[in-house]
């Protein structure tokens, strides 16, 4: 959790920082075109793979399937027209991984293969009763001994 609040605070300095370098390196008012660029390319991008997901997932739910993919599919397309529209490159490099369609399906590979990971430990413990309901001490048999040294 810290590690993220840190990248969270640090990005928008090496967004700064990459708009300045750019900046020097090719002007002020190209630099500024490219981020209105992106930016408009980040919506229309946006609308037109948004609505192909959207006619795929209501294809597979006339057909009464779940449409899992096209879920996955929309919510990646959401991130990456939303770093799109953010301004800088970092930002619009992860938003164009995000809405081209073979990176996108590598990334919801990931991601599902992470969802069955976790999905498999929760099972874990849900099969054990006790520990679904936070008891995790064993059970204790009372008795009495007596030690017999020969």
């Amino acid at each position: 959790m810290r590690f993220f609040l840190f990248l969270l605070l640090l990005f928008p300095v090496i967004e700064l920082a990459v708009l300045i370098q750019v900046g020097s390196a090719i002007g002020v008012l190209p630099t500024l075109l490219l981020v209105i660029g992106t930016a408009i390319l980040g919506s229309v991008l946006l609308r037109v793979a948004g609505l192909a997901t959207a006619w795929r997932a209501r294809e597979r739910l006339a057909r009464g399937e779940l449409p899992e993919q096209e879920m996955l599919e929309g919510l990646l397309i959401a991130v990456g027209g939303g770093l799109l529209l953010l301004p800088g490159f970092i930002s619009d490099a992860f938003g164009l991984l995000c809405l081209l369609p073979f990176t996108r399906r590598l990334l919801i590979g990931n991601l599902r293969q992470r969802m069955i990971a976790q999905a498999e430990r929760q099972r874990a413990f849900f099969d054990d009763p006790q520990a679904r309901h936070g008891q995790t001490r064993p059970n204790v048999i009372e008795g009495e001994f007596q030690r017999r040294d020969d």
